[in-house]
């Protein structure tokens, strides 16, 4: 690396902390800066707010050496040449991304401008965010030679955000000068040059020396664009397999061959060709409508957006009937709820289809004992606890004299359950896998009625001569 650049990340959350963590792993000196005094002095002691593979460790390693944790913003941004916003851009009522955490920002940052910044949009924004960005520098009496916006998108899959910054697919910089294209390029050089991969304690992946991460520089407005129809896509993929999955369901054929027959094809390849419940989380639904906003602003017409987005809703009441038409009714039916979090190794439970199928199961008239290996603390403020709505420590105690199983999240722990144990303590052998983590064959040698998502359901003997009687 030529030399360390001094960074400022603004926002500790996912993105910011990951962010700041990765870019002392890299060689460089961060401030992160958060306004949640309670949050960053978590930070200072050492502790770890969220649940991320790598996170613990590089916290420990560049805790107070290479990253600190810091409510002074000023302070930071006035010792730092790149200056990252990493704050939340929740969706508003009209599916319009909110602006006002960046604005906000980006008025405190104006203040403690005192030499030049390269002011770089991390939070996933509309297009022309970067202008406004300006505008609002400019309006604060900044000098245009003071500063330079740049969009650098990120691509972080929450419980492999780690891996995914270092070992990138790519590195998207939008940058409407050169000067703070080179700002970036120096960040990410460790990437790029592939030096970082060969230092002794580097994390191991795709990505090596021979082989480094690649870097695109784009204009600013095509950055910002990069970052919402990638999330777009993989939405549209996910509920393209769901809605497949509903015809092969209609004909009896497997939704499992079929993906994968077509992730053969190398123009369309296997990842997010799952069916299941359908996307959640922080990205996929925020993003969906925000490009839907985007287009509508621009006067384009792009109404598949809301049709991904009414296919993954449809997707959890269809999971809902499932559940229904195999228990005949609900009310009195005790479940068992196997995931909490919108998807397995994270304990993000935003817009996750676990929580709205728990939730329809409670308002049925069922009670559920649920279990999850790392969203239990964050369910219970969704989910409080009732006498219709329990926690269990493990999946086989919230299965224990359980009417069904319900599989919500692809957690691994659920894809490798002792089936024997499992049966011991259901009071009928029943599952119905949202995430089809099974062989519908397995199940029933191991005596489960078992029915999952675009395959035929498997009856054990006691069921089939019930549903023949």
């Amino acid at each position: 690396m030529s030399k360390p650049v001094s960074i400022c990340v603004i926002g500790s959350g996912y993105v910011g902390l990951v962010a700041s963590v990765c870019f002392a792993e890299i060689g460089h000196q961060v401030i992160c800066v958060d306004n949640d005094e309670a949050k960053v002095e978590t930070l200072r002691l050492g502790g770890v707010p969220i649940f991320e593979r790598h996170l613990p460790e590089l916290l420990a390693r560049h805790h107070n050496r290479g990253v600190e944790f810091t409510t002074d913003l000023a302070g930071a941004v006035e010792r730092s040449e790149a200056v990252f916003i990493a704050v939340g851009t929740p969706q508003g009522d009209t599916g319009a991304a909110d602006l006002s955490y960046v604005e906000a920002v980006v008025s405190e940052i104006a203040r403690a401008i005192k030499s030049y910044k390269v002011i770089v949009e991390k939070s996933t924004v509309p297009v022309y965010t970067n202008e406004w960005i300006r505008r609002v520098l400019e309006r604060h009496g900044v000098g245009p030679a003071s500063f330079d916006v740049v969009s650098n998108p990120e691509f972080l899959r929450e419980g492999s955000a780690i891996m995914d910054f270092l070992h990138p697919d790519r590195i998207v910089v939008g940058a409407n000068s050169e000067r703070s294209a080179d700002v970036l390029r120096s960040i990410y050089e460790p990437l790029t040059a592939g030096s970082y991969y060969v230092q002794p304690e580097a994390l191991a992946g795709p990505c090596n020396a021979l082989n480094p991460a690649r870097l695109l520089v784009t204009s600013a407005q095509s950055a910002e664009i990069i970052k919402h129809a990638s999330n777009a896509f993989l939405a549209l993929k996910i509920s393209f397999i769901n809605a497949v999955a509903r015809v092969a369901e209609s004909v009896d054929a497997d939704i499992e061959d079929i993906a994968a027959g077509m992730g053969l094809d190398s123009r369309i390849g296997p990842k997010f060709l799952r069916a299941g419940l359908g996307y959640g989380g922080s990205c996929f639904p925020k993003d969906v409508a925000a490009f839907h906003w985007v287009a509508q602003q621009e006067g384009v017409n792009f109404d598949l957006l809301h049709e991904v987005k009414k296919i993954n809703e449809t997707q959890k009441a269809l999971f809902v009937d499932k559940v229904r038409s195999t228990l005949w009714t609900l009310r009195g039916k005790r479940i068992a709820a196997l995931g909490l979090s919108f998807k397995g190794e994270t304990d993000d439970i935003r817009d996750s289809p676990a929580i709205a199928v728990i939730r329809d199961m409670l308002e049925a008239g069922a009670s559920v004992t649920a279990y999850d290996p790392a969203a239990m603390d964050r369910a219970r403020y969704l989910l409080p606890l009732s006498s219709k709505m329990h926690y269990a420590t493990n999946a086989y105690e919230a299965a224990r004299g359980a009417d069904a199983v319900l599989i919500l999240t692809d957690w691994k722990e659920f894809a490798e359950l002792d089936l024997d144990r499992l049966s011991d303590e259901v009071r009928f052998p029943i599952v119905i896998d949202g995430r089809n983590l099974y062989k519908p064959k397995t199940m029933l040698e191991y005596g489960f009625t078992y029915v999952s998502v675009g395959r035929p359901a498997s009856y054990h003997e006691q069921e089939r001569s019930a549903l023949t009687a």
